[in-house]
């Protein structure tokens, strides 16, 4: 995924002390099996892959990539990958931008652009606890279908 989804760089720079708050906090819950603070492969991101015992054997990888900047904007990816081949991907987003307002959310399953309007919490745990509950009702689905 390029660093950079939304064109010309509107957010400012990313904000590297949000992230090594975010990767501890998301560390304590039990959901993910592995969270890296801006890894070599992502290191403007934390990323943090769900333990798979939550899912369906047919689901091989789910992960959240969290990037947050000095603006307060946001871009927060969740991504199941499964055996076939397909995805599911959805994406909350705060940065200025032409296809929807600045607070939206592009829904699965392929979060395309323009999203839909939404509106966060000004608090980077609390935009998290409203992303992970929406998660975790995602997750519940796949055991009462």
């Amino acid at each position: 995924m390029p660093d950079n989804q939304d064109g010309p760089s509107s957010t400012g720079p990313i904000d590297a002390e949000i992230l090594d708050r975010i990767a501890p906090h998301l560390s304590r819950s039990a959901r993910f099996g592995d969270v890296q603070a801006r890894p070599e492969y992502a290191p403007n991101a934390v990323v943090a892959d769900y333990d798979l015992g939550y899912f369906p054997s047919g689901v091989t990888r789910a992960y959240l990539r969290i990037r947050w900047f000095e603006t307060d904007d946001f871009s927060i990816h969740y991504s199941e990958q499964y055996r076939t081949g397909n995805s599911w991907e959805c994406r909350w987003d705060r940065h200025p931008n032409d296809h929807n307002a600045r607070d939206h959310f592009h829904p699965p399953p392929d979060a395309p652009t323009p999203g839909e309007d939404e509106d966060y919490p000004d608090e980077w745990q609390d935009v998290l606890a409203t992303v992970l509950t929406r998660l975790d009702e995602r997750i519940e689905a796949f055991w009462s279908e």
